[in-house]
């Protein structure tokens, strides 16, 4: 069974910018977000009846990636994840009131299904950064954007709120506000400190990779 690495932080943060960046350089299978090809995303941003059913094929979604990347040998690389749509955006169309209680107990209810049936990640990195720098990232996107500028905090007290029941060793936590979009000048560092997490002695950079 491979290993599984999720990025999670709030919207906007660049966790898929992350993954790609890591997934170039290292020797990681990549699984993300596929926000156009989601049949209900672009279906909910124009009208909230579709919340349900875009909380419900994310979460799937998020279930059979982690249960395709488990099969593999090679260490798994998601950009959100299970765990990330649940506790964050799940909780937080619950509270706008996109969802109501019933769609959020059955949206729990599926969350708790897949989470027992697979095992849960061996790494979390928890990217975190500014706000001033995340709606700058959020301007920028050329993309559909659920949650917006408004959202960031509630939406932070809700993954911290997760991240606070896991153990230590299994979470790593990054400010990315520093760093340059492209993450060059961290990757390096950080698919060291992954190595050393996961216990891999070696095996995580591709033979085309110098750092």
């Amino acid at each position: 069974m491979g290993k599984l690495i999720i990025l999670t932080g709030n919207t906007g943060v660049g966790k898929t910018t992350l993954a790609r960046a890591l997934a170039r350089v290292g020797n990681f299978n990549l699984a993300l977000e596929q926000h156009a090809e989601r049949p209900f995303q672009s279906l909910f941003k124009h009208d909230p009846r579709y919340a349900l059913a875009n909380q419900v094929d994310y979460l799937l979604l998020r279930a059979e990636q982690e249960r395709s990347l488990r099969a593999s040998p090679q260490t798994g690389l998601v950009d959100g994840g299970l765990d990330q749509d649940f506790h964050g955006f799940t909780r937080l169309f619950h509270a706008r009131g996109l969802l109501s209680d019933t769609e959020f107990k059955l949206c729990r209810r599926l969350y708790a299904f897949c989470r027992a049936e697979l095992p849960p990640p061996d790494l979390i990195i928890h990217l975190t950064a500014s706000t001033e720098v995340i709606q700058q990232r959020l301007a920028g996107r050329n993309r559909i954007n659920l949650a917006s500028a408004d959202d960031l905090s509630l939406l932070d007290s809700y993954l911290d709120e997760w991240l606070a029941t896991l153990a230590p060793e299994r979470l790593l936590r990054l400010d990315v506000s520093p760093v340059s979009p492209a993450y060059t000048e961290v990757i390096h560092s950080l698919l060291t400190r992954i190595r050393a997490m996961l216990g891999i002695d070696g095996g995580l950079y591709d033979t085309g990779y110098i750092p």
